[in-house]
């Protein structure tokens, strides 16, 4: 016996799409920043551990993601007429998690960027301020310090 297909009043498992990994990508940038202080250890610059690699991108692909389904949500709404029984949650959620995806993916951008900048304190482990003090580098230097 054939069931008819229920159309009006289903949800859509892409309007939910949108805020889970919206809410994922804000819990990578939090992990990323968590994960600052694995660039050095006693005094020695190690660089950018694997975990921040990790966050950084897999972050910036969930932002892009948010996007992305937003935009196809907001593309198929158009081209179907929006159902009597759609619950009103179904239109804001996707659009306040997006627009609230902005900052967090700009801050993702950069995190992503500043993987590849380099060494902070010039070389110089934990100072930074020798590159910036040349009277102070020439007494340190020459052994005067």
């Amino acid at each position: 016996m054939d069931r008819p297909i229920r159309t009006t009043g289903t949800r859509s498992p892409t309007a939910l799409l949108v805020p889970v990994l919206a809410l994922a990508s804000t819990a990578l940038l939090t992990a990323r920043a968590a994960f600052d202080a694995d660039t050095f250890q006693h005094c020695r610059y190690l660089g950018p551990s694997l975990r921040m690699y990790i966050t950084s991108w897999t972050g910036l692909a969930c932002g892009l993601a948010v996007l992305l389904t937003y935009t196809g949500l907001r593309r198929a709404a158009r081209r179907q007429p929006r159902p009597a029984g759609r619950p009103s949650w179904e239109r804001w959620l996707p659009t306040a998690s997006a627009l609230l995806t902005l900052p967090v993916l700009t801050l993702l951008a950069l995190s992503a960027y500043w993987l590849y900048a380099p060494d902070p304190s010039g070389g110089h482990d934990c100072s930074g301020l020798l590159p910036l003090l040349p009277d102070l580098r020439h007494a340190v230097l020459s052994g005067r310090g």
